[in-house]
């Protein structure tokens, strides 16, 4: 009688939960949010390759190449320049050496990339007026971070909360009904709303990074409530 009387009262359970799923009434919408993050630390990248002295004089032919300068000298040359825009040499770190087939001269010539933390946008500037560009391959800002990036998300998160609230709620009560309880919380993958800032030597001008000045992270909560009369 007792595994009857159980059985019963799970039968009823398994019903009653049934209808309540289908009575259930509810809206679905998807709150977002951006926040825009000044950039504490700013990798700066420079990437710098052996040439040819004769690239530059504006007569020779390819096949005239021969005087090349080496990438020990090159180097050499960027760590002054940085050093004369007050970069200390504990926030240049190399990030690779390879080679590459360079046609014109019919030789390998070696290439070296550095990553530059830098903490202000300026320093870009005072970076290219020092620089001899004829090594230099690329200089582009890599990634941006700052240190409270914690606190950042967990803010950006909220207000996305907050505004599929907002929208749940208007569109309720454009229906003559009420807002009720949250019955699910989806957090989506929040993403980056800035793409890396590229450009080539002749451009590498601070004032010409203005767009990519601020991280920027967006995000997204897809939340469902309760609707009540």
């Amino acid at each position: 009688m007792k595994i009857k009387v159980l059985l019963l009262a799970i039968s009823l359970l398994a019903v009653l939960s049934s209808r309540a799923q289908t009575n259930e009434r509810y809206i679905e919408v998807t709150g977002t949010s951006e926040i825009e993050i000044v950039p504490d630390k700013i990798h700066y990248l420079i990437e710098i390759r052996e040439y040819f002295e004769e690239e530059f004089d504006g007569k020779s032919k390819p096949e005239e190449y021969h005087t090349k300068v080496p990438l020990s000298e090159i180097e050499r040359g960027l760590r002054e320049a940085l050093a004369n825009a007050d970069i200390p040499q504990n926030a240049i770190r190399t990030q690779e050496i390879g080679d590459y087939w360079r046609q014109q001269g019919q030789d390998f010539l070696v290439s070296k990339k550095f990553d530059i933390t830098l903490t202000d946008f300026n320093q870009i500037n005072e970076i290219v007026k020092r620089i001899d560009t004829k090594g230099v391959y690329t200089m582009r800002i890599g990634e941006l971070e700052n240190k409270d990036i914690l606190v950042y998300h967990q803010k950006g998160k909220i207000e996305a909360l907050k505004a599929a609230q907002k929208k749940a709620t208007y569109l309720v009560e454009a229906l003559g009904k009420k807002l009720g309880d949250v019955i699910r919380i989806v957090e989506k993958d929040s993403g980056n709303a800035f793409p890396f800032a590229q450009s080539n030597v002749l451009s590498s001008d601070a004032t010409s990074f203005d767009n990519f000045r601020t991280i920027k992270k967006n995000y997204s909560i897809l939340v469902r409530f309760e609707i009540i009369d």
